[in-house]
């Protein structure tokens, strides 16, 4: 059974609160997502592991539930204390 856009939103979130997460449906069928997401805790960490958190946050329904996710990462921006 493909994973909601509600359902995948709600993963995310918990995972990283502070986030700003957009999701979009890429084919239409519930099963393959693109995730852009921009949260502190992606500060000063590599693609890859950024990648893996998210992975985790999934709990282990990628490849299940969830076919394909595209994942867009970032930290947001530094303040420059203006």
């Amino acid at each position: 059974m493909p994973m909601s856009v509600e359902t995948l939103h709600g993963h995310l979130a918990e995972a990283f609160p502070d986030a700003e997460i957009a999701i979009d449906d890429l084919a239409g069928d519930g099963d393959h997502y693109r995730a852009r997401i921009v949260s502190a805790a992606f500060a000063g960490l590599p693609r890859v592991r950024q990648h893996q958190l998210v992975y985790a946050a999934l709990k282990g329904q990628m490849g299940g539930a969830l076919h394909a996710l595209a994942l867009e990462t970032s930290a947001p921006p530094a303040s420059n204390g203006a």
